[in-house]
């Protein structure tokens, strides 16, 4: 209970989760956004430290580790094996190859560590959430898929020449038919129960405008 593991997450997965152990995975891996993410320390003040290092960069090439993995996911066969091939087909040995072929391995695991009754929420961007939902199809199979989820982060930025990229997907799949659901509701607004009146039966309807 309450443990927390630092290090690459796929070798702690195999090392460290024993299967069918985890109800709920929510990840957020780094994006294929060309970005550079830092970790920074801070001092008990709540400053920054001047002590701060690059915890990974997210810009993913084509080279002999991510090759090297390539052929291990290959080689294990499936679904998993045949998309990942079909992805090279389509893509080549680029750096968005190298992305997804970082992200299989570990969506297998993760798989491995759920429950029968487990849930996952994988958080991405458009620049590859279409590959990965493929990934995902294949490694949960498609009928696990239960939505697509638009998180929008902040207000339009259109540019010159594109609408303003605005919004993060989170696929959210499943193990089996028994997950936990929980449904989320809110109150009405009081806008929204303007917009209905009570009949003398109790019920309500569409006030009309």
């Amino acid at each position: 209970m309450n443990l927390l593991y630092y290090g690459d997450n796929l070798d702690v997965l195999r090392r460290h989760v024993k299967d069918e152990t985890i109800d709920l995975v929510y990840l957020d891996p780094p994006f294929k956004s060309n970005q550079d993410y830092n970790v920074l320390f801070a001092e008990q003040d709540g400053a920054r430290s001047a002590s701060q290092f690059k915890a990974f960069e997210d810009t993913w090439e084509w080279n002999q580790a991510s090759a090297a993995m390539y052929e291990e996911v290959v080689e294990s066969g499936g679904k998993v094996s045949d998309v990942m091939q079909a992805f090279r087909r389509f893509l080549g040995t680029n750096d968005l190859l190298a992305y997804l072929t970082m992200m299989a391995p570990r969506l297998v695991e993760l798989r491995r560590v759920l429950t029968r009754n487990g849930s996952i929420y994988l958080h991405c961007d458009p620049t590859a959430s279409h590959y990965l939902k493929l990934l995902m199809d294949a490694i949960f199979l498609p009928v696990c898929f239960k939505n697509e989820i638009i998180w929008q982060r902040t207000n339009a930025h259109n540019s010159a020449r594109q609408y303003g990229r605005i919004h993060d997907t989170l696929l959210f799949y499943v193990k089996g038919d028994g997950y936990c659901w929980n449904d989320v509701t809110t109150s009405f607004s009081p806008q929204q129960l303007k917009r209905y009146v009570k009949t003398k039966m109790g019920a309500c309807t569409p006030a009309k405008t």
